[in-house]
């Protein structure tokens, strides 16, 4: 009988779209397969402005406005992922902030995770040329396996 790699510590990357929800489906089987710990993670974009909005809105806007997103992240990983979680699985819920490529390949590196899973939204043409695929840098730039989940759409097309 063969042996299978083990993955004890599964990173899934969600931008809370559908294709991450389905590549969610994955990432717990392949967790609760290895009795592995899942790491959900999810990268919010720099805001460019961000210098120029606190220089005009006053701090407790600020904090309201970071407490806002802070609940907003909070019921979209209960929504999107804790409530379809077993109990007997190992999870934790991770938000960081930068460009999506580098932040999770970071994180990745930075908590010895054996492997990613990610959805990807199969933008072609021109959206690909200008939106690039932060799936694909991922690929690029990854020392360790990468499981791309396509876009479920395109899959029940064929």
């Amino acid at each position: 009988m063969r042996e299978y790699p083990q993955y004890k510590k599964v990173l899934l990357c969600t931008d809370f779209s559908e294709n991450s929800d389905y590549a969610f489906e994955f990432a717990y089987g392949i967790a609760k397969r290895d009795e592995g710990l899942l790491y959900i993670l999810h990268v919010l974009p720099d805001n460019p402005h961000q210098a120029f909005a606190e220089r005009y809105i006053g701090k407790e806007d600020l904090e309201k406005i970071r407490k806002s997103i802070g609940e907003d992240l909070d019921n979209k990983y209960r929504e999107h992922y804790v409530e379809k979680i077993e109990n007997e699985i190992k999870f934790e819920i991770v938000t960081k902030s930068g460009r999506g490529d580098k932040e999770i390949l970071k994180f990745a590196k930075k908590e010895n995770v054996d492997i990613i899973v990610m959805g990807t939204h199969g933008k072609t043409g021109i959206e690909h040329v200008f939106f690039g695929s932060v799936a694909e840098k991922v690929i690029r730039h990854s020392t360790l396996p990468v499981f791309i989940i396509p876009c479920k759409k395109k899959i029940e097309r064929f």
